[in-house]
């Protein structure tokens, strides 16, 4: 049987609209889009700074949304106190509860799942709670039941380290050879995915360069139809 597994955030969705949506509304000026994006990469670079201490518990969800936010105002000399950074975190908040999959990601999710031979799954990095949310707000129990669900907050190791790839593998019963993981971080999807020895598609949507030579993902594509494309077109 072929395992196909979906990471979340920008994966399913597109995690940068929500923000932008309420940046534009939150900040005292205006921002070109160009600009908005630019606060929206560096908001996740803040971000990944403390993922790790997140998850461990050395540094408090809260704790790390303040930061991420008032950190990446910085790069635009905007100050903010932690009210107002916990102010901006309840508007992005109730941005991200709009949040609406890909239309590509749906029409794939629904094609994959009529295949007899063929199981889904979601690994996603983050909060226990929080990548709920998400998962109920995307609906993806259409396709996916709840014991394919695999959040690193609710098992207490996240992505790349390979020992969450292996809890899964043993929950599935899956096969490496016959296992496919689709993500947008190389860092932390394709990384993860290869070193345990499953396939690894990269959604690289933000068009970013790959940070490492020696390893390589089995595919990548730019944009929600390619992956869509790719599923109906190729043998995997």
């Amino acid at each position: 049987m072929l395992t196909i597994i979906f990471d979340v955030d920008d994966t399913l969705y597109d995690q940068s609209r929500p923000f932008k949506i309420a940046a534009q509304a939150f900040f005292d000026r205006t921002f070109t889009e160009e600009e908005l994006h630019e606060l929206y990469i560096s908001s996740r670079k803040f971000s990944d700074e403390l993922f790790h201490q997140s998850t461990t518990g050395e540094v408090s969800v809260e704790d790390l949304q303040v930061y991420r936010i008032t950190e990446a105002a910085k790069t635009f000399e905007i100050t903010l106190n932690r009210q107002e950074a916990l102010h901006f975190q309840a508007d992005y908040l109730a941005e991200l509860k709009k949040m609406t999959l890909f239309e590509e990601v749906e029409q794939l999710l629904t094609l994959l799942h009529q295949q007899d031979d063929i199981q889904l799954a979601v690994l996603t990095n983050g909060e226990k709670e929080h990548q709920a949310m998400k998962i109920d707000k995307l609906r993806l129990d259409r396709w996916i039941p709840d014991n394919h669900l695999f959040i690193s907050g609710a098992l207490g190791v996240a992505k790349p380290d390979k020992r969450v790839f292996e809890i899964i593998e043993v929950q599935l019963g899956l096969d490496k050879e016959n296992t496919i993981y689709i993500g947008d971080s190389f860092d932390h999807d394709i990384v993860g995915a290869k070193q345990v020895g499953w396939k690894a598609i990269w959604m690289n949507h933000r068009k970013r360069t790959a940070p490492r030579k020696d390893l390589a993902p089995d595919y990548e594509v730019q944009h929600p139809k390619a992956l869509l494309d790719l599923f109906k077109n190729e043998s995997l």
